[in-house]
């Protein structure tokens, strides 16, 4: 699919069974999403524009580069939050911005109920994290939003995605590039991925 990346790492694959599987308990699932999202955004970073910058090291003076811009991780609250202080592990000089949303439970929509961003988004390298694209609904509200923001520089980094929620972001931010580990069959009735592995937040949070 165009614009779309599925990371077939074997220690991503690895770990994404363990993810589907429903006997993992909250604990390990907490520690499973966190590694899988460390894995996923070195794929996502991979290819981010750099700046060449000169340093002094001990013995000398060397020719370096730096990012070009700086980066802004925004989960989507609550099942972004178990991938976020990984992924600051590898990143620790991100800031962070936060969009709380909810799923209407009969039409689907999503709904905010918090939002907060640091300064100077359009300048800035945005890496949205939420584990399951289903829908789109929540991913093209989180993107109106950030645009809307000043934010023109947005990936999406996913653990599941279907192929419903990829045409929807496809259809209204064709140029947003879409990281997953795996694209399953379809949507049920009720929006959830297909085999998928149930609710990211219900399990993360053992709720």
């Amino acid at each position: 699919m165009q614009g779309v990346t599925i990371i077939s790492h074997s220690l991503v694959q690895h770990n994404l069974a363990r993810l589907r599987d429903h006997r993992t308990e909250p604990p390990e699932f907490r520690r499973l999403m966190g590694e899988t999202a460390s894995l996923l955004i070195y794929e996502a970073t991979r290819s981010l524009p750099l700046r060449p910058v000169r340093v002094r090291t001990p013995l000398g003076s060397a020719n370096g580069n730096s990012l070009a811009r700086e980066i802004v991780l925004v989960p989507i609250l609550r099942a972004g939050l178990g991938m976020l202080d990984a992924v600051l592990n590898l990143i620790p000089h991100a800031r962070v911005g936060f969009i709380g949303m909810k799923r209407e439970e009969t039409t689907l929509r999503a709904m905010f109920y918090h939002q907060s961003f640091p300064k100077n988004l359009g300048q800035c390298q945005v890496i949205l994290l939420d584990p399951m694209l289903a829908t789109g609904g929540s991913a093209v509200a989180a993107l109106d939003l950030l645009k809307n923001q000043g934010a023109r520089h947005i990936r999406l980094v996913h653990l599941l995605a279907a192929p419903e929620g990829i045409k929807t972001v496809r259809r209204h931010h064709r140029s947003v590039p879409i990281y997953t580990a795996a694209v399953d069959r379809r949507l049920n009735g009720r929006g959830f991925i297909l085999p998928g592995l149930g609710d990211a937040g219900d399990r993360l949070f053992g709720t």
